[in-house]
């Protein structure tokens, strides 16, 4: 509705709002089953009974709400929420915090919101009362919900992974409005932490199924991945705070990663299905298969991630760029078809990018409108794209310098007309994992831009499975259509080869395969096999079948 108006958008948005005005309680406590299943009992289970992570996700909805539509009914709502919990909780109040953060980041935004400090305190008393084991260790222990140590000195991250991320994210908040710089810091180091060994190659987060958690470092099994939709976006939502915070653009590379391929891949080609969990194989032969793991469902019992994706790609505008906090440059991060209009060295700037990206390389950005006076305009190098180009008016094609912290950046008096070209590289690369992962030694993986490629059985020849492919990273690879799968996806080609079998009997009888595909398997162990490579985040829109991102090489021996 902050797009376009839509009087069947507005219809349902009002009468969701009128419901929830008149759940609430006179005094403002608004959780319906503590309220018709269990009244007296309020914040009496903050262990598992999620009442200030469903407060924060009211207050975010009213937060939108406001700003695109500067409609303040339901912020009111959220607001009279928000007073009721600090009454009972907030500073000098009652000692306690919610098993699942998100209450923090939510209290941040209604303190920018509304101008209310008390909402930023009872925000900071959340944090500094995470770690003194106020929750308990519980069944999976005190970590599970990062009561384990104080948010200041936490070395790494740690237990439920989309519990971990928004705490993250709060404290990035409170740290930026209180000027906590070793809050923030703690933060970081933790990101960092994650990042260089507990994420997957497609920005995924959270390798154990039993408690939805992180493991230990380099602990990333493809095939027990966890990778929980919601985590993938927490991911997102703790990178865009700490590229807002820091400028640094490994935030906004993570942002880009995560974005195209561990977040996409929770939604289905027809938008009304979803992934819950974002493994990076699935088996052609499985003892019992979980069809949560390898066909999207329309709806979960447990139902975070379908909304909190389609929020998050309502607001992917909003991560396409940034202006400098004293408004003289303007920084562009993530590349799409847009109209960007902000105002920049004391006057409007107007930008148009065009762009095919991520199938194409090519970034055109053309001033519409900019003040007679310099401004600084900076365009993010991805850490992928070695060898990326710009060509700005006037000048010659110029590389990135490395010392400029993966940016473009140039400084003029822009005039109408002036175009910018960003060249990405687009060829196909064969990437290693880090041998400190033991679940994938010896293999490899395609990326092409910033997508990551997975193999499906659907696109094998009949009697071939995914087992049975090595990739041979020397080879050359290429590029094929593979629109039947999206608007201008790209399909990657690659050479591969069956994998030689054990000349010795099978051990057992696996289900799903009979004597004849296995004899048909060992005939041609070492035919050529043409491995036709597709978008990883458009998996399971055919059938039901088997995946990998990670191929076995021709090269690494038996």
């Amino acid at each position: 509705l902050g797009r376009a108006e839509s009087d069947e958008l507005r219809a349902r948005a009002e009468a969701a709002i009128d419901l929830v005005a008149a759940a609430q309680r006179p005094d403002g406590y608004l959780n319906t089953f503590v309220q018709v299943l269990a009244p007296g009992r309020e914040y009496a289970d903050l262990k598992w009974g999620h009442e200030l992570y469903c407060f924060g996700h009211l207050i975010q909805a009213a937060v939108a709400w406001k700003r695109a539509l500067d409609d303040d009914r339901l912020l009111e709502i959220a607001s009279r929420a928000a007073h009721h919990l600090e009454v009972a909780l907030g500073p000098g109040r009652r000692e306690a915090v919610d098993g699942h953060p998100e209450i923090e980041m939510a209290l941040v935004e209604l303190y920018r919101t509304t101008g209310e400090r008390r909402h930023l305190d009872t925000a900071a008393a959340f944090l500094d009362r995470r770690g003194r084991g106020l929750l308990g260790a519980d069944r999976f222990g005190s970590a599970y919900w990062q009561d384990h140590a104080p948010v200041r000195e936490a070395p790494s991250v740690a237990g439920h992974a989309v519990r971990q991320l928004y705490l993250d994210a709060g404290a990035v908040d409170v740290a930026v409005e209180t000027d906590d710089a070793a809050l923030l810091d703690a933060v970081r180091r933790r990101w960092h932490d994650m990042v260089a060994s507990r994420t997957y190659l497609t920005g995924g987060v959270g390798s154990r199924h039993r408690d939805e958690s992180f493991g230990d470092p380099f602990e990333l099994p493809p095939d027990q991945a966890y990778t929980e939709t919601c985590a993938a976006i927490a991911s997102v939502m703790l990178a865009w705070r700490l590229l807002l915070a820091t400028g640094d653009p490994a935030a906004a590379d993570l942002i880009e990663r995560t974005l195209l391929n561990g977040v996409l891949s929770g939604l289905g080609g027809d938008g009304t299905s979803f992934f819950y969990v974002n493994p990076l194989q699935r088996r052609t032969d499985r003892v019992a298969a979980d069809p949560h793991t390898g066909e999207r469902q329309v709806w979960y019992p447990c139902a975070c991630c379908p909304p909190n994706l389609m929020r998050t790609l309502s607001s992917w505008e909003q991560l396409l760029a940034t202006r400098d906090r004293d408004g003289g440059g303007l920084h562009l991060h993530q590349y799409a078809d847009a109209t960007i209009r902000v105002d920049v060295g004391g006057g409007e700037v107007r930008l148009v990018s065009t762009t095919a990206y991520p199938w194409d390389g090519r970034v055109t950005i053309e001033i519409a409108a900019a003040p007679d006076r310099p401004w600084t305009l900076a365009l993010r190098r991805p850490a992928w794209a070695a060898g990326a180009r710009v060509s700005w008016p006037g000048s010659s094609d110029g590389h990135a310098d490395e010392a400029d912290a993966g940016r473009f950046a140039r400084t003029a008096t822009w005039a109408a007309g002036d175009k910018i070209v960003l060249e990405l590289p687009m060829d196909a690369r064969i990437v290693e994992p880090d041998p400190r992962i033991d679940a994938v030694r010896g293999c490899a993986a395609i990326e092409r831009g910033p997508i990551v490629y997975a193999i499906e059985s659907a696109d094998l020849p009949a009697g071939v499975a995914v087992e049975d492919l090595r990739l041979d990273p020397a080879a050359a690879t290429g590029t094929e259509d593979r629109s039947e799968l999206g608007v201008g996806v790209v399909g990657v080609t690659a050479a591969g080869i069956r994998q030689a079998l054990p000349e010795q009997p099978w051990p057992y009888e696996p289900s799903g395969v009979d004597s004849e595909v296995r004899s048909e398997r060992a005939a041609s162990a070492s035919d050529p096999i043409p491995i036709r490579a597709i978008p990883y985040h458009a998996w399971a829109n055919r059938r039901p079948g088997a995946m990998r991102v990670w191929i076995p090489r021709s090269d690494a021996g038996e």
